[in-house]
């Protein structure tokens, strides 16, 4: 190897950082002071691709460049110069490459979602650089410049060195360079020397990537364990020895929840280490789609093929981290041919399976770890009943809801509210809103509370299109306590007389004229026990959630129509009746109608302008205070 340039033929041509870059530097470099040890970790990790890479390469090139080298990481360091030096043999990069790789963002929304975080005056854990495909810059919190040397592992490639203060420019240079690799050096800074010293490197190292798929040597001794945990058997599992693998693969600082190791012989054979996450990673949270491109890592015979396999999974359990490893498919598989094949397939049906299996076990034996599991999951596994239809029936058992008769926080199974059910209940009944004291206060309740029927309390944003399409459950419909068509034949204790029905249908006509055409209809309530009216739906209509959803979705979508219920018992009902018999165009009679119906839209929060609404408000308090 050569540290010499091209003899200053052609000088290093100089390039900008786009001011996306700068930013996003500046942020790694000075909000992650805190962890300046993952600089390794993402050096190493991002070595261990490049050998990965040049090994799947080479099972299909055989004009690969240096295709005798060996597959390894090699570090060295001088303690007295606070030098410190990485080496890989692996794929190496083109000069594009180089562009693309170390002077660009890697994922859009990375610099949004790192400045959101930090005006959040959250600490941006080291754990997110690794996730964000911008590992490499990390070194920057350590050392002021630093130089990367490499070449292309493809035949005809050309040696170039790559250099940069991080802060605005950084350039390139053609260099002689005989083998395939990159090679990045740098000197340290003063308040990072411990980095130059062998016993802190091995130390980190041990910590976040004893488990790299190639040996890594600092001088001449081997450092890291080189294991593959997932072909032993579950009896050989140490719990220690796995958790720090999770770590490893997860690019987490947390331990797993749970792990689950799988063997499976017969028409495929396949072995399996799969573990579920503490907590969503922050990008899922962040942007539900990248769902759509994770997945368990794919061996074929202990030789890494995919990173994240998006066809192991179906993408409602892509949150599932571990490896899979056959032997049924060939080294040099190519991705098409992964899509389809039917060894795929067959490992896909196995593992779900298995994974519905696991959660299900959780459930029985660890209830509090499956509620941790469900809090940081359970809307992304809401997403299946839509898309699943094979598993329809594991993943409605699995399904938690909060009650008008659970604790806050906690949850009741479909099973366990069927089986609560008085033998008169017909119906499984929910409400949905935006928050559980929200949904407790809504007026359409009242009759539920005071008849003690139980009431699923729906504020998941998910929920408004998953459990509409259930239709119902052990036979029994699922109804939103919203619609009209609810029966309410059994008898609610009465806390007044309702109106006789000479004096309740001139209440009933002066709103149905008052309100025209904004309401469908207005009819006696028999649900409502403390409030005067409330707002629901026909037969046919949507939910109020799902509405406001849809309306979020498309703007344009008109709002629908709603029925107006009374309650005949209620003070202010009868007053107005009262006042239509005594002067029928009392304009206090019409304002107090329009103000009721506004106030019961005003609660849904479907009232679109509160000026008119303060402004009749103000009416009513003076000719309240007027008739003092």
């Amino acid at each position: 190897m050569s540290n010499n340039s091209n003899n200053g033929k052609v000088p290093a041509q100089e390039f900008e950082y786009k001011a996306e870059m700068k930013q996003l530097l500046d942020l790694i470099v000075h909000s992650l002071y805190t962890h300046p040890e993952i600089y390794l970790r993402e050096l190493i990790s991002n070595a261990s691709d490049a050998l990965s890479k040049v090994r799947f390469n080479a099972l299909t090139d055989q004009d690969i460049l240096g295709k005798e080298a060996e597959l390894a990481i090699r570090i060295s360091i001088d303690s007295k110069e606070m030098t410190f030096v990485i080496e890989d043999s692996g794929v190496g990069m083109t000069e594009e490459e180089l562009i693309a790789n170390l002077g660009t963002v890697a994922k859009s929304g990375t610099l949004s979602f790192m400045q959101s975080l930090k005006e959040q005056q959250k600490q941006l854990d080291g754990n997110l650089i690794g996730q964000f495909g911008v590992g490499f810059y990390s070194v920057f919190m350590v050392t002021e410049e630093v130089t990367v040397e490499t070449r292309s592992a493809r035949p005809d490639s050309q040696g170039y060195r790559w250099r940069s203060s991080g802060q605005g420019t950084y350039t390139i240079e053609k260099i002689d360079r005989a083998e395939r690799g990159t090679k990045i050096s740098f000197k340290l800074k003063e308040e990072h020397k411990e980095f130059a010293e062998e016993y802190r490197v091995e130390q980190v190292i041990k910590k976040y990537s004893n488990f790299v798929d190639f040996p890594i040597y600092l001088g001449e001794k081997q450092v890291n364990s080189i294991t593959a945990l997932w072909q032993r058997s579950k009896s050989e599992l140490k719990e220690e020895e796995v958790n720090e693998f999770y770590k490893f693969i997860a690019n987490d600082y947390h331990e797993p929840l749970d792990f689950l190791p799988i063997s499976v012989e017969g028409k495929v054979t396949f072995k399996a280490l799969l573990f579920l996450p503490k907590e969503a990673p922050p990008e899922m949270l962040y942007r539900q789609s990248e769902l759509e491109n994770r997945g368990p890592q794919l061996y074929v015979k202990k030789v890494l093929i995919q990173n994240e396999c998006r066809d192991l999974l179906p993408e409602y359990l892509r949150f599932i981290v571990g490896v899979v490893d056959t032997e049924d498919l060939s080294l040099n598989v190519s991705r098409e041919v992964v899509q389809s094949s039917p060894v795929m397939a067959k490992i896909r049906q196995i593992l779900t399976t298995k994974i519905l299996g696991w959660f299900e076990s959780l459930a029985k034996e660890q209830p509090e770890k499956f509620k941790t599991f469900y809090k940081a999951f359970g809307a992304i596994i809401k997403i299946g009943l839509n898309t699943d239809f094979t598993n329809r029936d594991k993943l409605v058992e699995l399904l938690r809801f909060e009650s008008t008769k659970t604790e806050e926080g906690g949850y009741v199974t479909l099973r366990e509210y069927t089986e609560r059910m008085g033998a008169d209940q017909k119906e499984i009944y929910y409400h949905s809103g935006n928050s559980r004291s929200q949904l407790l206060a809504h007026p359409n309740l009242e009759y539920f509370q005071d008849m003690g029927i139980e009431v699923l309390l729906l504020s998941d944003p998910v929920d408004v299109f998953v459990i509409p399409s259930l239709h119902e459950y052990d036979k029994k419909p699922l109804k939103s306590i919203e619609k009209a068509d609810i029966d309410f034949s059994k008898q609610k204790k009465e806390t007044a007389e309702p109106l006789a029905e000479n004096l309740l249908a001139p209440v009933l006509q002066l709103f149905r004229e008052t309100l025209g055409e904004g309401i469908e209809d207005v009819v006696e309530s028999h649900r409502l026990v403390n409030s005067p009216v409330t707002l629901v739906i026909g037969k046919d209509g949507l939910d109020s959630q799902m509405e406001k959803m849809m309306k979020m979705m498309q703007s344009s979508m008109p709002a629908a129509k709603r029925i107006l219920e009374v309650n005949t018992s209620h003070p202010i009902i009868r007053n107005l009746a009262g006042m239509i018999i005594a002067d029928i165009n009392n304009p206090l009679i019409r304002t107090a109608m329009k103000q009721l119906y506004e106030g019961a839209l005003f609660l849904e929060g479907g009232l679109e302008s509160t000026t008119a609404f303060l402004s009749r408000m103000n009416e009513l308090i003076e000719a309240a205070t007027l008739s003092r």
